[in-house]
């Protein structure tokens, strides 16, 4: 099995500056990141990073970064680039894991990888899992999806879906799906990806794979019984995260 793994970095971040950068005991999250999914197998594992300060200190620590433009619209356009600076083939496949990850499980990656490589139909494969509380259900934070009997992803939104009409207080059953922000990508899509126009569902609901959906590229979707690892967004996940790694 042949894929790349591709970590987009990007230094400027509101809620925590310096993000990809923060030590988390003695080596920078990014290179945390890339060193924990580098056991999978994956064909290369590369950092596509918006500051030379991000390729410096992956290089420091062996890993393989690239440089890619700072005005980048969004993670799948500096993944798009990355491709091209990497040489990949339309027809390869890559996994794009966040640079603020550093708990991924790196088994997921791997059945996401294996999940596109094994559905000819989807331009792209992701994960979910089952949601276990009413509070997650109607959290519009919590991104929900709803898949048809082939894995196929029906839909995305941030309302509670599939709604339970007369039981609107209780979990539908079966459990409905979180999704987990983890996505499989053909490069070719990912080539043409940037150039799609925008679609309604997208801006309505503010979330990307929308676009693809809407343009009729299918969604190959990965069930697993366990929720990932906390991402790092703010100053007390950051905390959260250390302490992990100091036990």
């Amino acid at each position: 099995m042949s894929f790349t793994v591709l970590i987009p970095a990007r230094l400027a971040s509101t809620r925590l500056p310096n993000k990809p950068l923060a030590d988390i005991a003695g080596v920078p999250m990014v290179v945390r990141v890339a060193q924990r999914v580098a056991s999978i197998g994956a064909t290369q594992v590369v950092v596509a990073a918006d500051s030379p300060l991000i390729i410096q200190a992956c290089q420091a620590h062996g890993v393989k970064a690239v440089l890619t433009r700072i005005d980048h619209a969004s993670g799948s356009d500096r993944l798009a680039q990355a491709c091209d600076l990497l040489g990949l083939d339309d027809n390869d496949i890559v996994v794009n894991v966040q640079g603020d990850e550093p708990l991924m499980d790196p088994a997921l990656v791997n059945a996401v990888a294996t999940l596109l490589i094994n559905t000819p139909a989807a331009s792209i494969s992701t994960a979910a899992h089952e949601i276990e509380t009413v509070a997650d259900f109607h959290n519009p934070n919590v991104v929900k999806v709803v898949c048809d009997a082939s894995g196929l992803a029906h839909y995305f939104s941030r309302a509670p879906i599939p709604y339970p009409r007369d039981t609107p207080q209780q979990l539908p059953n079966p459990a409905p799906l979180r999704h987990i922000g983890i996505y499989g990508y053909r490069v070719g899509f990912l080539r043409q990806f940037p150039t799609l126009p925008q679609a309604p569902t997208e801006l309505a609901e503010s979330l990307e794979q929308l676009r693809a959906m809407w343009h009729g590229h299918r969604i190959a979707v990965h069930i697993t019984n366990h929720a990932p690892g906390p991402g790092v967004d703010t100053p007390e996940d950051l905390d959260r995260v250390r302490r992990l790694f100091d036990t």
